[in-house]
């Protein structure tokens, strides 16, 4: 854009002569064609891609079977979805959750997308497939994923990527490029964007286009939006340089909400009383952290969060998604709650407790069993910067289905077994 206004200021003295309306003529001139030019270059960006839906027509292009068009289907609860165009150059994902329990839905589209491939480059080193979109939510902070999978793909985490969208107002650009990605001349990929666990409510993500490439890993750039990985292994927590144990640790409770429970203790075999944490379907435990040592920094990598067990109860028999906790952050209420004096009612604020909490999870994971057992559940670095930024409060831990464990609280022996945050800055 400098070069071109320089030249035209050029342009514009060496005619000193002319009449103003002529030079105004040829600025006018002169800014169509550059932004016509402009639009050209994003046009040709999108057109080069070997699949493309920029949703541009009267309707969304569907097939139930995903192989001409876009299938959708929700699953894992009670939530409807439609998927529909929604205005001139964009669809929308539709979601109502209002008749779901638990929290634990998913909502996807998927659609072949090798139709024009050339699959045999997949047969050479560092060729892999890179699924981008643009897309705007209704909710936030909320993550969507982006997979690419084809029809002998076994595993459902593979090659999937979550990404965290900060804002309702924004497009947001994503991409994931797979790795080690298995495909062969004779396959059927499919692109894949989900909603999953976002709560009890309706919402809506936007989606401007969504573009498949097979492309050279090495040159093609770096993704965009930060992908997590879904359910990354746990890491040790010997390679973390930072190490936080809980400044305030409390529960709140969902029947009594003006009672403060601080104090939630049992008696071992000596009369002791030892403070516990408990979470189960009625009670939440609320953790944060004095991170303002850190203020201005910037987070390396995915943390975690240590809890050390004092009890589990739960239902012997395997039920998906159940008999877990759930971890969430605290996006609004009180910041600076006291854990002595803290009650549902006071940890709200005159806030709804779905809009204090983020009613999508951090984490669902299964509690270490055993007394002094130690469970590690893995914390994203978005949600850790928020954290360190103050636009996160800390975190709450829930119930997923029916569960009552108990974890000791840093009330005992000066903090010994209290909550910590592991994690690592950028230098």
């Amino acid at each position: 854009m400098i070069v071109v206004r320089r030249g035209l200021l050029a342009s514009i003295g060496s005619q000193a002569g002319r009449a103003p309306g002529w030079v105004s003529m040829k600025w006018h001139r002169s800014r169509q064609f550059f932004f016509l030019c402009a639009a050209a270059f994003l046009f040709l960006g999108h057109a080069s891609a070997q699949f493309i839906d920029d949703f541009n027509g009267p309707s969304v292009q569907l097939d139930p079977d995903g192989i001409k068009g876009w299938l959708f289907r929700p699953g894992d609860g009670t939530a409807t979805m439609d998927f529909r165009q929604g205005g001139d150059s964009y669809a929308s994902i539709l979601v109502d959750g209002t008749t779901d329990k638990r929290g634990i839905w998913w909502a996807l589209i998927e659609r072949k997308v090798s139709d024009k491939m050339d699959l045999s480059l997949m047969q050479k080193p560092g060729h892999e497939f890179r699924i981008e979109a643009r897309i705007r939510v209704s909710h936030a902070q909320r993550r969507v994923n982006l997979q690419v999978a084809t029809q002998r793909s076994t595993d459902d985490d593979a090659n999937l990527m979550e990404y965290d969208i900060p804002d309702t107002t924004n497009w947001h650009t994503i991409s994931m490029t797979t790795h080690g990605f298995d495909a062969k001349p004779g396959d059927t990929v499919f692109g894949h964007m989900a909603l999953m666990d976002w709560g009890l409510e309706k919402y809506r993500v936007d989606v401007d286009y969504i573009k498949v490439d097979i492309v050279d890993a090495a040159t093609a750039g770096p993704d965009k939006g930060d992908p997590i990985p879904y359910h990354p292994p746990i890491a040790d927590p010997a390679r973390f340089a930072e190490t936080v144990k809980v400044a305030q640790d409390s529960m709140i409770d969902l029947v009594d909400t003006e009672v403060n429970e601080n104090d939630w203790s049992v008696e071992d075999g000596a009369k002791k009383a030892i403070n516990l944490l408990t979470v189960d379907e009625t009670h939440h435990v609320i953790l944060r952290w004095d991170l303002s040592a850190f203020a201005g920094k910037k987070v390396a990598d995915h943390g975690l969060l240590e809890l050390t067990t004092y009890s589990v109860q739960r239902k012997a028999e395997y039920v998906k998604d159940f008999g877990l906790v759930r971890v969430v952050e605290i996006l609004g209420g009180d910041p600076k709650w006291d854990q002595k004096t803290v009650t549902t009612d006071s940890f709200c604020h005159y806030e709804p407790l779905n809009r204090v909490l983020n009613t999508q999870m951090i984490i669902d994971w299964p509690i270490t069993a055993e007394n002094g057992g130690k469970t590690y559940l893995t914390i994203s670095k978005i949600v850790l910067q928020r954290m360190i930024d103050g636009k996160t409060h800390g975190v709450a831990i829930k119930a997923l289905g029916a569960i009552d464990a108990s974890f000791y609280s840093m009330e005992n022996e000066a903090g010994k077994y209290s909550g910590r945050l592991y994690f690592n800055l950028q230098k």
